[in-house]
């Protein structure tokens, strides 16, 4: 008896072993080039609170205002595909109820345009595409992939400078878990602006170059760790006024305790998260499992049919029959 391979368990065999090889292929090798920040965002997220803002039309502050900002990005897709970098378009409003709804984003109570460009896998600031300001830091506007428990160097643009964000657990926003972060700013002069010296309690003045001072009651992130989304954001500015070589604020420009997400800006935070992370859990966790499961299964079935295989008979070799006439031999 002899043994034959059937070329059933010679594709199982094959299929199994190509599914063992697939299985690393789409942890270490897919999963890792699907993190990559998009270049072609477009989205807005809307934060409101109530404070004190500088009324230009009364020339004082005025307490107890609805504050709402809107922040939109969108991506240059053409500078993007052209420098290999994300390059995000940013544009942040600060309004009232006076200045909403406003035909021109010009009109509101603070216009500030300005451009984002970062590694697309590290989310680092890059610097070229006409990026303005200078940004730096680890984060802004999102986290890096895979967030750690750490603190992070966070880019706050109203001061033009970074700021140290410290992990603080987690948070459920809407019903998901992110990682949440939390940090503040202290008084700190940003620039000048040329004002009326009556602002700035010297009103025999005509025009004064006012220095500008910023300060945040406090920031805190609710992030999704495998994006780096931000789920949830809190911010308390206060940007005031002080006379030159002042001591104290002068004129108030912008003060609130807590600016944060609108509801709806936090259910599309939380939707876009569970969409991009389940879709990286699956190249980097779900499928990679499977993959080395079914193909260890197929490799194992496979390889024992072959081990195994067929037992056929054997055919007997020609030979001589009785019937044949043997040869004489003769002298």
């Amino acid at each position: 008896m002899r043994r034959t391979t059937s070329p059933f368990s010679l594709v199982l065999l094959g299929l199994g072993t190509f599914l063992l090889v697939l299985a690393p292929l789409l942890a270490w090798y897919v999963e890792p080039r699907a993190a990559v920040n998009p270049i072609d965002i477009d989205t807005t997220a809307v934060y409101t609170g109530r404070g004190s803002v500088f009324d230009t039309d009364r020339i004082k502050t005025v307490p107890d205002r609805k504050i709402t900002v809107t922040q939109r990005v969108r991506g240059d897709v053409e500078d993007s595909e052209r420098s290999g970098k994300a390059v995000w378009d940013v544009t942040t409003t600060v309004d009232t109820d006076k200045s909403l709804p406003a035909a021109d984003p010009h009109d509101a109570l603070e216009f500030v345009p300005h451009r984002w460009v970062m590694d697309r896998k590290t989310t680092r600031p890059a610097h070229c595409c006409g990026e303005k300001p200078y940004i730096e830091g680890e984060a802004y506007l999102k986290f890096p992939f895979d967030v750690r428990k750490r603190s992070y160097q966070w880019w706050d643009n109203s001061l033009g400078d970074t700021i140290v964000l410290h992990y603080r657990g987690t948070e459920k926003v809407q019903g998901y878990t992110g990682y949440r972060f939390t940090g503040s700013v202290p008084p700190t002069r940003t620039g000048t602006r040329m004002v009326p010296g009556s602002i700035v309690d010297q009103p025999k003045r005509p025009q004064v170059l006012a220095e500008e001072w910023y300060s945040n009651h406090g920031f805190e992130l609710v992030v999704d760790q495998a994006t780096g989304r931000v789920l949830y954001a809190q911010t308390g500015p206060r940007r005031t006024l002080r006379a030159p070589g002042g001591k104290k604020d002068a004129a108030v420009l912008l003060d609130s305790r807590k600016i944060s997400f609108t509801t709806e800006t936090q259910k599309e935070a939380v939707r876009q998260a569970k969409r991009e992370s389940g879709q990286l859990r699956l190249l980097g966790t779900t499928l990679p499992i499977g993959a080395a499961a079914a193909g260890l299964v197929l490799a194992v079935v496979g390889g024992l049919l072959v081990a195994r295989g067929r037992k056929e008979p054997e055919q007997p070799a020609p030979s001589e029959t009785p019937d044949t006439p043997q040869p004489t031999l003769t002298m």
